[in-house]
């Protein structure tokens, strides 16, 4: 019986992920007619039809669908017994390349590094932060080993892991009347003047669907990806803001600006880490993210011993003067 060469199973991948065999070419370093040969030898070998062409592009048929998730399995597997191989050969070493949105970089990023490259010396890391849609683009165009970025809708080629699961806060300036750390219930708050996030973010898509559910009154909205900014203009303003509890950790004992759970009901948000679904990930990856996952679970467990379980007042306090 005929064998399918991993070239092909590799070409088969490119072709379901990008959906052009032009792309698959150009991703793969070959030519488009070579992935051609190589998808149409694997039809012949198979005895199925594995993709629908078209003018507008290439799509798999369902068998088609279900042999690249086979693949996918399949090519994993091979990646990690070679990376498992080469860890008896040597000391970790090689590149580390990491996304990550600007929530985790304030608090969790340093003290996991620190250790990090203390225990690896030989890795060279490479790290950036920005927001979910770009990280996303870089990890599927293999710019990046993973990115850890809010969970939302699958994409073809990557694979996803919840990372963790953590609590919204609103974050606002003191004059507006909160006490630090007592939960809130958003509907007595407003109406309010709250900077978010741009729609491109999925975090945006959340609060949008939490306001209009529970009823909380927005007077007035100001759009902001730059989350250092978003800090600094709620430090000196009346606006407000809700954000990661891994990001507010920060300021839990400072008394510049005000934390207030969001309470009844809690708002949270779901984080994962996102890789290529076509290879493993690598042992300095992985290595990195058992440091990176024990920070953030530390930051959680911070913040079940501060949280307050009474419930909150049920109306809005009223300003400082």
């Amino acid at each position: 019986m005929t064998e399918i060469a991993l070239r092909q199973i590799r070409a088969i991948i490119a072709v379901c992920e990008e959906g052009s065999f032009t792309r698959a070419a150009a991703r793969e370093h070959a030519t488009q007619s070579g992935i051609s040969q190589h998808v149409a030898a694997a039809e012949r070998t198979l005895g199925i039809k594995l993709f629908e062409r078209s003018v507008t592009g290439v799509k798999p048929t369902p068998a088609g669908q279900r042999y690249y998730k086979s693949c996918i399995e399949a090519v994993g597997r091979i990646e990690k017994a070679n990376e498992e191989a080469r860890g008896f050969a040597a000391r970790i070493s090689g590149d580390l390349r990491i996304g990550l949105i600007p929530t985790l970089t304030r608090a969790a990023l340093a003290p996991a590094l620190e250790q990090f490259v203390r225990l690896y010396p030989d890795v060279r890391v490479h790290i950036v932060e920005g927001y979910s849609g770009w990280l996303t683009d870089m990890v599927l165009n293999g710019d990046l080993d993973f990115a850890v970025v809010p969970a939302s809708e699958g994409r073809v080629g990557l694979t996803s892991r919840l990372i963790v699961r953590d609590r919204e806060m609103l974050v606002s300036n003191p004059s507006l009347g909160f006490k630090p750390l007592q939960p809130v219930r958003l509907r007595d708050c407003g109406p309010l003047k709250i900077v978010v996030p741009s729609r491109t973010n999925v975090r945006r898509r959340n609060m949008e669907v939490y306001f209009q559910t529970h009823g909380v009154e927005i007077a007035d909205m100001i759009e902001m990806d730059a989350m250092i900014s978003t800090l600094q203009f709620v430090l000196r303003s009346d606006w407000v803001a809700i954000l990661s509890g891994l990001i507010c950790i920060a300021d839990v004992e400072r008394p510049q600006r005000v934390i207030s759970p969001i309470y009844d009901p809690a708002m949270t948000a779901e984080f994962v880490v996102i890789s290529p679904a076509r290879r493993t990930l690598s042992t300095q990856a992985r290595r990195f993210l058992e440091h990176f996952e024990a920070e953030i679970a530390r930051i959680q467990g911070i913040w079940a011993q501060t949280i307050p379980t009474e419930r909150p007042a049920r109306k809005r306090p009223s300003r400082a003067r």
